[in-house]
């Protein structure tokens, strides 16, 4: 039986610097297929297949699932599994995720299967339009959290400390869940932004902590649509990036009455959605007026530093066997 892959993988590279080259080994970051199945009723199907990083797969699924709204709490979900199919390849098993439904019955996948080509480049495709999400999405109270600038100037910090993996291979996104107070709740990596996301998101639903209020998600990268997707699906009102967002980010956002900030970094920040919820102390209230018709940039003292982030976990994958379910609702 092959060994579950591991999230990173050692190589040999020829390292040159200046005039003078040497061969040394060095670790990057696992990238493989993950194919997503659902069972229900005696029947099974294929949903998904993305490119990540192996490490938390059953929280990547249950979390895309919930993402593109097949399942809305962990109660849907009957248990999780690596393949079980004694016709599938022995390498191929650990890369193939199988969820139970307890609902008896698999949903409309051919209506579903046009969202669900994905990779960690670019996430789910071709589901650009924020009307699909207003069916399944309620517009997120106003009414708090209310975090303050220097919270907002710690997270990228507080995510790059956790960057285990991420110290040995130079080369995974991040995104992590806050509380109110900034304290970390869970941080997750993959060499797909995506990927981190729906991990996150995941391990929260089979937590039974969705819906994600009062938190804060910080990304290492830049915000998307997607991204701003998946936490306004969860329910988390306030999304933190060290990069830009999209325009159609910053429309979502708007939309769902989400708070978005980006290029958090270097003691400074923009808020280009939902500033109320950002205690800014100095800025006056025509600062925040001016918010309405574009971005609120911040600055903070001089000298807080954030970094540059590329991803994070705070645990190491679960060593279980193929065939036996990390996860049994």
């Amino acid at each position: 039986m092959k060994p579950r892959p591991s999230s990173d993988t050692r190589t040999e590279v020829v390292r040159v610097e200046g005039d003078s080259s040497s061969t040394r080994s060095d670790r990057v970051a696992t990238e493989e297929p993950l194919e997503i199945r659902l069972r229900a009723g005696g029947k099974v199907a294929q949903l998904a297949v993305t490119m990540r990083t192996p490490g938390s797969d059953f929280e990547l699924a249950a979390g895309f699932l919930h993402s593109e709204g097949v399942v809305c709490s962990a109660d849907e979900i009957g248990a999780i599994r690596y393949c079980d199919d004694e016709a599938v390849d022995a390498e191929q098993m650990y890369n193939i995720v199988t969820v139970d439904l307890n609902s008896g019955r698999l949903p409309d996948v051919a209506s579903l299967e046009r969202h669900f080509f994905t990779s960690s480049a670019c996430g789910v495709c071709g589901k650009a339009s924020i009307d699909a999400l207003e069916p399944r999405v309620d517009v997120i109270p106003s009414q708090g959290p209310i975090i303050v600038r220097e919270l907002v100037e710690s997270l990228p910090d507080k995510l790059r400390a956790k960057q285990g993996l991420f110290e040995k291979t130079g080369g995974l996104h991040a995104a992590g869940l806050f509380d109110a107070n900034g304290a970390a709740m869970g941080i997750r990596e993959d060499v797909g932004r995506h990927n981190a996301v729906d991990k996150l998101i995941g391990w929260a639903l089979l937590q039974g902590r969705v819906p994600l209020s009062d938190t804060i998600l910080m990304v290492s990268g830049r915000t998307s649509f997607e991204i701003v997707q998946k936490a306004a699906v969860a329910g988390i009102p306030i999304v933190c990036a060290v990069s830009a967002p999209s325009s159609l980010a910053i429309e979502t956002a708007e939309r769902f009455g989400m708070t978005l900030i980006g290029f958090v970094r270097d003691g400074r920040f923009n808020i280009y959605a939902g500033a109320e919820r950002v205690a800014l102390g100095a800025a006056s209230s025509d600062d925040l007026a001016s918010a309405e018709a574009g971005s609120l940039m911040v600055e903070g003292r001089p000298g807080v530093a954030s970094g540059s982030l590329t991803g994070v976990e705070d645990r190491e994958p679960q060593r279980d066997r193929a065939g036996a379910a990390d996860y049994a609702g």
